[in-house]
C-alpha cells in the first residue's frame, strides 16, 4: 500500500522513491472530480499511478496536477504522468511552465547540482503545452464538493514556487517553501539551495502565516499539525542560518567551517545530525545545498551591497 486517508477527502501517497520511504509525497484530493499535488520525479510515477488506483481514482476524473516548483523531486514526472491522465492539466508558475515544456536545460541543470540523486530522480520527459495552465496568485480550482486549491505565490526557495490553501480543511501544501519535515522526529530543517532569497522566503512564510493554516501538507514529508507554529518555528530557524553564513562570510571562512558553526548553534538540527548524514539524499540536500544557498544570499545580497 503507498496511500494513507490523512483528512477528509485527501489522501497521502508515500511514492517511496529509490525505495526509499518518507522522502517524498504526492497528495489525492477527491471531489466530484480529483486533484493530485506534486508528482515526484519521473521514476516515481509508477507508485503514484499505484495509489490513484487504491484510492478507486480513475485516470480519466483527474481534472488538475497541481505542482509547486519544476525541480525534479516535485515535478519531474509530470510529463510522464500526464500520458496516463488523458483530461488533466498540469498547474504550475508561468516561469516553471517553458521547462515543463521543454525539461532538457532543467535536465542537465539537475545533473549538475544533484548529481547521483538526479539519476535516482530519472529524466524528467515533456508536457505538452496545451496541457498546462500557468495560474496568477489567488486563482482557485475546484473540483466540486467543497474541494479546492487556492494558489499562493511563495518564492524564494525557487523563482517559480506556488504553495497551495486547501479550502476544505483549512490546510496548506508548502511545497519546499516551509522546509522539509522529518516525519519520525516532528522536526523541520530547511531546504535552501542556491540561488535561494533568503528575504523572500521570510516574507512568503509571513504570506503563509496569514491564511492561519489548521496542518501544514509536506512534499517531504507528510501532513503536520498546528500549521501557524510550524510556520513561524522556521521562521527563526532560517533567520539563525542566514544570521551564521551572513557573519562567516564577512570573516572569510570556509564554506565547511560556516556548515560547523550551523551545525552546532542549530539545536533543531543537532538533534537529527546522525539521521541527515546517514541519509542517501538528505546528507547532501540538507547539510550541504542548504547551507550553500544562504553563504550564496550572503555573499550577493548583504555582504557585498
Amino acid at each position: 500500500m503507498y496511500t494513507t486517508e490523512i483528512e477528509e477527502n485527501l489522501f497521502l501517497v508515500d511514492l517511496q522513491t529509490g525505495g526509499l520511504k518518507n522522502l517524498i509525497a504526492s497528495y489525492i484530493l477527491k471531489g466530484k472530480k480529483v486533484l493530485i499535488v506534486e508528482t515526484g520525479p519521473t521514476s516515481s510515477i509508477p507508485n503514484l499511478l499505484s495509489g490513484l488506483k487504491e484510492v478507486n481514482v480513475k485516470f480519466e476524473d483527474v481534472a488538475y496536477v497541481v505542482i509547486s516548483h519544476i525541480h525534479l523531486d516535485h515535478g519531474g514526472g509530470a510529463g510522464t504522468l500526464v500520458k496516463y491522465l488523458p483530461k488533466a492539466k498540469v498547474i504550475v508558475h508561468p516561469k516553471g511552465a517553458p521547462h515543463l515544456v521543454n525539461p532538457e536545460k532543467l535536465w542537465s541543470q539537475s545533473k549538475e547540482v544533484l548529481g547521483s540523486v538526479a539519476e535516482i530522480y530519472g529524466e524528467p520527459e515533456p508536457v505538452p503545452e496545451d496541457r498546462i495552465i500557468a495560474p496568477t496568485d489567488g486563482m482557485v480550482f475546484g473540483v466540486g464538493n467543497n474541494v479546492g486549491l487556492k494558489v499562493v505565490e511563495t518564492l524564494g526557495h525557487a523563482s517559480h514556487h506556488l504553495s497551495y490553501y486547501e479550502i476544505l480543511n483549512e490546510g496548506i501544501f508548502s511545497g519546499d517553501a516551509a522546509g522539509i519535515y522529518l516525519k519520525e522526529f516532528d522536526t523541520v530543517v530547511p531546504t535552501t539551495p542556491p540561488p535561494y532569497r533568503f528575504d523572500i522566503g521570510l516574507a512568503s512564510l509571513d504570506k503563509l502565516v496569514s491564511f492561519r493554516p489548521k496542518a501544514l501538507y509536506y512534499s517531504h514529508f507528510g501532513m503536520a499539525s498546528d500549521g501557524v507554529r510550524r510556520l513561524q518555528t522556521y521562521k527563526q530557524q532560517i533567520e539563525l542560518w542566514a544570521k551564521l553564513a551572513k557573519e562567516g562570510v564577512e570573516k572569510k571562512e570556509s564554506i565547511d567551517s560556516i556548515r560547523q558553526r550551523i551545525l552546532e548553534e542549530d539545536k533543531t538540527i543537532r538533534n537529527v545530525l546522525p539521521y541527515l548524514k546517514a541519509h542517501p539524499v538528505f546528507e547532501e540536500t540538507v547539510l550541504i545545498n542548504s547551507v550553500k544557498g544562504f553563504i550564496d544570499f550572503a555573499e550577493k545580497f548583504e555582504v557585498s551591497n
